[in-house]
């Protein structure tokens, strides 16, 4: 099954992530398919960006958002 889901970047205690299209069996932070955005919680205000042509083609073609990237995505006003 193909996700939407968080790969993690950043420095220890200082996370920043991106968003990704990837295969569910692949790890967390391993090889993934696009990538449609970033996120990064630690800022002030949270910023985030979105390429939301890109969420919403991959979700027609069946992707599933995470509960977090899709918390993300109505935030932004994508879903």
């Amino acid at each position: 099954m193909v996700k939407i889901r968080l790969k993690r970047m950043g420095a220890k205690k200082a996370p920043f992530y991106r968003i990704v299209v990837a295969d569910s069996r692949y790890p967390r932070d391993g090889r993934f398919i696009a990538e449609v955005g970033t996120y990064n919680p630690v800022a002030t205000p949270t910023a985030v960006t979105v390429d939301a042509d890109a969420v919403k083609d991959w979700m027609a073609k069946g992707a599933q958002p995470t509960d977090t990237v899709k918390a993300i995505l109505k935030k932004e006003g994508i879903i």
